[in-house]
């Protein structure tokens, strides 16, 4: 595909005409995609590169079944929801075949954050409370309604901090969160009860205080947060913890639903086939890189939703388009036979990263299910201190071999792996021995400074500097405007 205008061009009127906040992957030198097909995005220069970061793109991009269903549908009839037409009751069929026979009733939207602001609504609606429990490090989207209970965005500066409507669970992480597997005596299932055990307290807090709970959210597994893993019985506790409260138990599937955990449709499922539930929210891969989510919940939610007299309308949630897609999505996930997929590929790939720990000490972690898949890189696996400045580093040399990682968590040093669902296990070799090549650079050349070493060499750091992420050219560091290509240790202090 030929390209509009230069690159130098496209940068120039993407600086003049979208907002600064608006940030881009590898913003020192982004990446000109200009198509992209199943697993692989291409560049102006038709240069392919392994997407690892395309959770949306759930069946591989510019998947042929799904454009055509789109296209197709498009020629015929696009139009506002409030309209009867088939579409709409076959997609919400088909979606809610999916899920527990309790889970039955839909509302359509256009994205995640429309989802879950919807589901806020329903709770509040249901339960007359208007407070949420939500979990440390959590992105629930980027509405008012959901900036308020993301930490990820509010503790951030000019984040507006906690509001006083919102309480803050500790994220179950069990490798660096508050309760830890470091104690060979405490259990998988005793963490999650001690992470749980917090929720409840949260909860007796805001009793004693005269509040009320309308809602407990979390990821089903938190990516943002650094690709969390829940610990066995977690859910099972905190469900009932809220429940017994009289409040709603949302489960955010945006990034993590249909199939990409690879044994289940969604990943709530991972904690026990018995655990439902009250909402569960969708969004980003449902139409495969189309605006289409959705809210999933009880007749009894959905009434009490009814009950308050407000008709609730969405212009194009719900349009024939978006649900002949969405059907689309689901129907090639079933017939490419890719949830069996993800679990042969995730299992794969999780081993070989995992047989690399014996090579790299870097690599303090390697947790997931199928698809989703975190690697927590440490200085010092002992203490566990997260290698900023390393993932980022790391990131940037993928990109040069042509494979696209991205990396977050509280310290963004958590490499995330979340393709599309069509990577294949030669791609994962590629992945797995890019890597490698990677940490072997990064270990051989000495490029960072430890926390130890900044103490010994009397380093005045502000907090801020300490944390500053820098993108770093392995060839050349730039560090205070001084670029050291001897080989030499370096101290990233800033830009």
């Amino acid at each position: 595909m030929a390209e509009a205008m230069s690159k130098d061009e496209t940068i120039r009127l993407r600086k003049r005409h979208i907002g600064t906040s608006c940030k881009l992957f590898f913003n020192r030198d982004p990446i000109k995609i200009v198509r992209a097909e199943g697993q692989y995005m291409y560049d102006e220069k038709d240069q392919q590169y392994i997407d690892c970061i395309n959770n949306v793109a759930h069946v591989g991009h510019c998947h042929p079944e799904v454009v055509k269903a789109g296209v197709e549908q498009m020629s015929i009839l696009n139009t506002n929801s409030r309209f009867l037409h088939d579409s709409l009751v076959t997609c919400a069929k088909k979606l809610t075949s999916l899920f527990p026979p309790e889970l039955s009733v839909c509302f359509f939207v256009n994205s995640g954050s429309e989802a879950n602001d919807l589901a806020l609504r329903l709770a509040r609606a249901h339960t007359k409370n208007q407070d949420v429990i939500t979990l440390d490090h959590a992105y629930h989207g980027h509405v008012t309604s959901l900036i308020e209970i993301s930490p990820y965005k509010f503790n951030m500066p000019g984040g507006g901090g906690k509001p006083e409507h919102i309480h803050v669970a500790p994220c179950p992480d069990v490798y660096r969160g508050k309760f830890r597997d470091t104690d060979s005596t405490t259990t998988p299932e005793q963490l999650g009860k001690l992470y749980a055990d917090e929720v409840k307290d949260l909860i007796k807090n805001a009793h004693a205080n005269g509040r009320g709970i309308a809602a407990y959210i979390a990821e089903s597994l938190q990516s943002c947060g650094g690709q969390i893993i829940l610990p066995p019985g977690y859910l099972r506790s905190v469900y009932r913890y809220v429940r017994e409260a009289g409040a709603i138990c949302i489960a955010d599937e945006v990034q993590v639903g249909f199939g990409r955990v690879g044994k289940a449709w969604w990943a709530f499922e991972l904690q026990g086939t018995d655990i439902i539930p009250d909402i569960v929210t969708l969004g980003k891969p449902m139409g495969n890189g189309h605006p289409v989510a959705a809210v999933v919940t009880t007749p009894q939610i959905a009434q009490s939703f009814a009950n308050t007299g407000i008709e609730y309308f969405n212009t194009y949630g719900g349009n024939p388009v978006s649900c002949v897609i969405a059907s689309a999505v689901i129907e090639t996930v079933e017939k490419e036979n890719l949830k069996e997929k993800a679990t042969r590929v995730g299992n794969h790939l999780m081993n070989s990263l995992k047989q690399l720990m014996n090579k790299h000490t870097m690599i303090g972690d390697v947790r997931g299910v199928g698809l989703f898949i975190g690697i927590d890189l440490v200085r010092n696996r002992e203490t566990r201190e997260p290698a900023t400045e390393e993932a980022q580093h790391i990131i940037s040399r993928m990109k040069e071999e042509f494979i696209l990682l991205s990396a977050d968590g509280p310290y963004r040093n958590v490499l995330k792996i979340k393709p599309p669902l069509v990577l294949s296990q030669v791609d994962a070799d590629r992945i797995t021995s890019v890597l490698d090549i990677v940490l072997t650079e990064v270990k051989n050349t000495d490029l960072f400074v430890t926390e130890e070493q900044k103490k010994e060499e009397n380093l005045d750091l502000s907090p801020s500097e300490a944390k500053k992420i820098i993108e770093c050219d392995p060839m050349g560091i730039i560090v205070n405007g001084t670029t050291s290509t001897d080989g030499k240790k370096v101290k990233l202090v800033g830009e």
